[in-house]
């Protein structure tokens, strides 16, 4: 069985925190209007997405799953603009997303929930709101491998990054062989 690989949005896919003025290099603009931007009266969201994501993210050797608050819409908004199928989703406890100060151990809100979805299962995660916290508690409460992959919200997902990924799942899976 594949480890997981537990996809974000906002920070891997959509580099949003990039100077407004600048988008980065490969990426196409994309104006969305999911959940919570419905209004007439409100600009689009302006998003960022990589094309060239979908194929690289498929090339690796994992089971991907959306890990995001756009939950079931990255089906819809985000999947098809970058060349993936649709995937599984996390689905979040209502009032889930809290901030640190009031989240277990000052884990990021997305963290226990995290764990407890996987199951024991290998995962890596690639988002931009995790710290050394959350690698801890995922240490110490998940029961197989998992990499907590921070990805820079200014630069979005690199070649680097997919390069850490790969490398990861293939030491995770001549572990597991090992044993």
């Amino acid at each position: 069985m594949k480890p997981l690989l537990l996809v974000d949005v906002d920070g891997p896919l959509n580099p949003y925190a990039a100077k407004p003025s600048r988008r980065p290099e490969g990426y196409e603009t994309h104006r969305m209007r999911p959940t919570g931007w419905e209004q007439p009266w409100q600009k689009p969201l302006r998003v960022w997405l990589n094309p060239s994501h979908g194929p690289a993210l498929l090339a690796l050797p994992f089971d991907l799953v959306w890990c995001t608050t756009w939950a079931h819409e990255a089906n819809e908004w985000i999947g098809p603009h970058i060349g993936l199928p649709e995937l599984p989703v996390i689905q979040w406890p209502e009032g889930s997303q809290a901030p640190r100060s009031s989240c277990l151990g000052g884990t990021f809100w997305k963290t226990r929930h995290v764990v407890d979805w996987a199951a024991g299962r290998p995962f890596a995660w690639i988002d931009d709101d995790f710290d050394d916290i959350d690698r801890d508690y995922v240490t110490h409460e998940h029961d197989g491998p998992a990499l907590l992959h921070h990805v820079d919200p200014r630069l979005g997902l690199l070649d680097n990054d997919l390069k850490a990924l790969a490398d990861w799942a293939s030491r995770t899976a001549a572990d597991n062989e090992a044993v």
